[in-house]
């Protein structure tokens, strides 16, 4: 089983995001920011990180650069809904970062889904 690490700081976007991928069988710890999903990553080893862009306490762009540097080769989904720019000029910096795909949110399940199959099994 894949296990799958969220960094979300929206309650109900994260637990609807995490129920989506158990419902499809991957084994999901998440994380209310980017602090606590950088600590988790440090103490457990994920085949995919999936982390907001806009967050408090550390953002996403900051979150990526730090599993990168901690992980190079580490597989990230960065998802951003906005903020006070548009979502795509921080999804392109997040994949600058090393963020292997994104979305704005919101998003199709069903390319989510795929996107996501796509690299665990890569």
């Amino acid at each position: 089983m894949s296990k799958i690490l969220l960094i979300e700081d929206d309650m109900d976007f994260r637990w609807m995001l995490s129920e989506m991928l158990k419902r499809e069988g991957y084994e999901v710890q998440t994380a209310d920011n980017g602090a606590e999903g950088v600590r988790l990553l440090d103490e457990e080893g994920f085949d995919l990180i999936i982390t907001d862009i806009i967050m408090p306490e550390k953002e996403g762009l900051e979150t990526i650069m730090d599993i990168m540097s901690r992980n190079p080769g580490s597989k990230v989904i960065a998802i951003s809904g906005g903020g006070r720019s548009a979502a795509g000029s921080y999804l392109k910096t997040a994949e600058y970062f090393g963020a292997v795909r994104s979305f704005q949110k919101p998003f199709d399940k069903n390319e989510f889904l795929v996107a996501v199959r796509d690299l665990v099994s890569a």
